[in-house]
This record gives structure tokens, C-alpha cells and sequence, in this order.
């Protein structure tokens, strides 16, 4: 299966602030020290643990980022679940560069593979149904393309990106502009290509969305009877969206009530990072 490509722009930009952060001003002082100019090394990626994985890509490029000479070859597929034990990737090349990455590199698809690998489990868990799985914005500052992406790999649906791309009239907007018809009066009228989501947390409110003319309802926090009750009450006048509380406990009776999408913060802010190292194979001296 293929997945959309990260932008370019996001990935240098994530690897080149991690690096920073980890070299300071004075690089990697334990590899300059113990390490000789010119040595080689090889080593391959094990995970630990099983799990989806999810950003190769980004670790490539983090080694790259260091020495352009380093050959990264993954040996499984993005979106591949490993068990406990495989290799996921060799890497060949400058010893100090691969040790000088190495942490990064693992922080990265560790984290990329966390979320994808969580991110499965909640999918499985409503195949049969037809709600499709959302992520959040609920991101870490910096990284949020990147954990989208890992998402996507896991096989969720991004929703938007920022709060540039849709309008979601929450309940403070609501507040705000005296109402959800004038608030949706008012997002029309600013622009009228965006898709207009509206929160509801009563029957009465998504009634209000519905006269408002919003594209998507947005069930906030509702048991399962409300939840059943909305989505009976919207029928095909709207996409409808369960969101809050939702936990892999839960989901399936979310969406056993027929909604169209479940959208779940956990995701990506609770994903534990998947256990991966990357153990040296190989070491030699450089050419006298």
C-alpha cells in the first residue's frame, strides 16, 4: 500500500531542529573523541518490540543529513507490522555520522512507528462498520505532518491540518458570535469554498446546526443513546462526526451507532513510542 509522501519542507525541517538540539555547538564530543577520522561502520535497525512501522523515510534522511555517503536500505515496507526481533533497516557508512544521527534517527521512526501501530489497533476495531477512523490536531508542536503521516499509516483519515484549512465552530465560537446560525452565517460569508463543522453537544444544538446548514456535525461527548438519537435526527442532511472520550474500549459502539467518522486525540498524543535500537554489526579502519 502507498501513502501520501511527507513534504520535503516538514522533514528537513523537523531532522534539522533535532540535530541542533542534540549537537549544540560542539557536535557529537563522544564520537569525535573515541571514534578516528574515516571509520566505517554497519548497522541495522531490530525492533524490539511488534508493531507498524512507520518513518524510514525520515530516519534516512536524518542519517543523510549528516554525511550524504550513508547508505540507508529499509528492508521492510512502510505500514508493515513486524514482530519482535526484525530488521527493519541497514545502515552503512561514516561511524561518526551513523553514531551522530543514531538517536535522532530512533526518535523518529520510534514515535512515527508508536502512533501508526496505535493508530491500527483503534482501525481494527471498527473493520465492519463504516465510520471512518480521524485523527486530531492534538499534535506535538513541530511535528504535526509528520504524526499525521503516521497515521495515515496506521490507516486513519487526516482531518485538517490547522485552522486554516475547514472551519470547526466550536463551542466558544459559538459564544463568541451569539449563536450557531451566526456563527455559520458568518463563516459563509467569509469564504464559502471551506467545509463548515459545527460542535454539538444536544439534540438541540445539532437541530441548530442543521437549520445553520452546516457541512458536518461535530457530536461532542455523547453517550451512545445520544449519539444514535443525532445521528437518526441528521440522517444524510450532514456528515456526522463523534468525537471526545472516545477510547479503544469504546469505539466499536460508537460506531455501531452508524456514524460516518470517529476522530480520536489518543491517536497521537498518547501513542507509545515503539521499542526499536540500532545494534553495530560491523566496524572497520579506515584505508591507511
Amino acid at each position: 500500500m502507498r501513502y501520501n509522501t511527507l513534504p520535503d519542507k516538514e522533514i528537513e525541517q523537523a531532522i534539522r531542529i533535532a540535530i541542533e538540539e542534540d549537537f549544540g555547538t560542539s557536535g557529537d564530543v563522544t564520537s569525535k573523541a573515541v571514534i578516528g577520522s574515516g571509520i566505517t561502520m554497519h548497522a541495522q535497525m531490530l525492533a524490539k518490540s511488534p508493531g507498524v512501522i512507520a518513518g524510514l523515510t525520515v530516519a534516512e534522511q536524518t542519517f543523510k543529513h549528516l554525511d550524504q555517503n550513508i547508505i540507508f536500505t529499509p528492508l521492510v515496507s512502510e505500514g508493515d507490522f513486524v514482530e519482535a526481533g526484525a530488521r527493519i533497516a541497514e545502515v552503512s557508512g561514516d561511524a561518526r555520522a551513523v553514531l551522530g544521527a543514531e538517536r535522532t534517527a530512533l526518535n523518529f521512526v520510534q514515535h512515527l512507528s508508536g502512533i501508526a501501530t496505535e493508530t491500527r489497533t483503534y482501525k481494527k476495531e471498527i473493520e465492519g462498520y463504516k465510520a471512518q477512523l480521524l485523527d486530531t490536531r492534538k499534535t506535538t508542536p513541530g511535528l504535526r505532518y509528520l504524526e499525521k503521516y503516521a497515521a495515515r499509516v496506521g490507516g486513519a483519515v487526516n482531518h485538517r491540518y490547522g485552522l486554516f484549512d475547514q472551519f470547526l465552530i466550536k463551542d466558544n465560537h459559538i459564544k463568541a458570535a451569539g449563536g450557531i446560525g451566526e456563527a455559520v452565517r458568518r463563516a459563509r460569508g467569509y469564504n464559502q469554498d471551506l467545509k463548515v463543522e459545527v460542535e454539538a453537544e444536544t439534540l438541540d444544538e445539532v437541530k441548530e446546526a442543521l437549520e445553520a446548514g452546516a457541512d458536518i456535525i461535530l457530536l461532542d461527548n455523547m453517550d451512545i443513546i445520544l449519539l444514535k438519537e443525532s445521528v437518526a435526527l441528521i440522517g444524510d442532511k450532514a456528515l456526522t462526526e463523534a468525537s471526545g472520550g472516545v477510547t479503544l474500549a469504546t469505539i466499536a459502539a460508537v460506531a455501531a451507532t452508524g456514524v460516518d467518522r470517529i476522530s480520536v486525540g489518543a491517536i497521537t498524543q498518547a501513542a507509545k513510542p515503539l521499542d526499536i535500537s540500532l545494534d553495530v554489526t560491523d566496524g572497520s579502519k579506515a584505508d591507511e
